[in-house]
């Protein structure tokens, strides 16, 4: 009878670089065609080019989107990156692309991360048309908060954020600091935190709106 190793003489360690995990597997793979037979040393081997397999795989899925988003940030389209992933269309990649990422919100599964994150562009674009059009109220609202004297520290910072965001050219980035300046606000100022609420529930509402008009288009 044979001698063999200990059980784990050819299983690779937690963490071994991708290059050596693949020169098992290929290594494994090149005397696989040799007679069957029971060889306890063989076995093992098979078994940790599985192990090294499933570390690659691992590797692989944190690699993806990684690439993914580096090729973004130099201008790559998601038509371009298309024939690179292997799916027919920009639509098709940038699905994969946000299938493979991890879950923000308490989504379970990559379609429900793709389904998450489209609702949440089409609520953003929703708020965005309609703080375009409601610019001069937004821009005449944030005036009035950050032109408030005798504020505590933490409404004198929204008020400051506010200002800021007054010198940006997108009236959608007064609605967060606008949002957070509410809630800071002194009792004698309640007329003027009211208004800013109901600023509040109308994004809030288009938001629900969008993500019910995407849900009632035939898929």
């Amino acid at each position: 009878m044979p001698e063999c190793g200990n059980a784990g003489d050819e299983q690779p360690q937690e963490h071994s670089p991708p290059a050596e995990s693949l020169q098992l597997i290929q290594d494994v793979l090149a005397g696989a065609e040799s007679p069957a037979g029971r060889d306890r040393h063989r076995t093992e081997r098979f078994l940790a080019a599985l192990f090294s397999l499933r570390q690659l795989r691992s590797q692989l899925a944190e690699w993806e989107p990684e690439l993914i988003s580096a090729a973004r940030t130099t201008g790559a389209s998601w038509a371009e990156l298309a024939p690179a992933l292997g799916v027919a269309s920009r639509q098709a990649a940038e699905r994969r692309y946000l299938r493979l990422q991890p879950s923000t919100t308490g989504e379970t599964t990559g379609e429900q991360r793709v389904r998450a994150e489209r609702d949440k562009r089409a609520g953003d674009r929703a708020v965005a048309s309609w703080a375009r059009r409601n610019s001069a109220t937004l821009r005449q609202l944030a005036g009035q908060v950050s032109a408030l004297g005798n504020l505590d520290g933490a409404a004198k910072m929204h008020a400051d954020r506010l200002q800021r965001a007054l010198g940006e050219d997108d009236p959608a980035s007064l609605l967060s600091p606008l949002a957070d300046a509410r809630g800071h606000l002194a009792e004698e100022h309640a007329a003027l935190a009211e208004q800013l609420g109901v600023v509040s529930r109308r994004t809030d509402q288009l938001r629900r709106d969008a993500i019910s008009d995407r849900e009632d288009r035939p898929r």
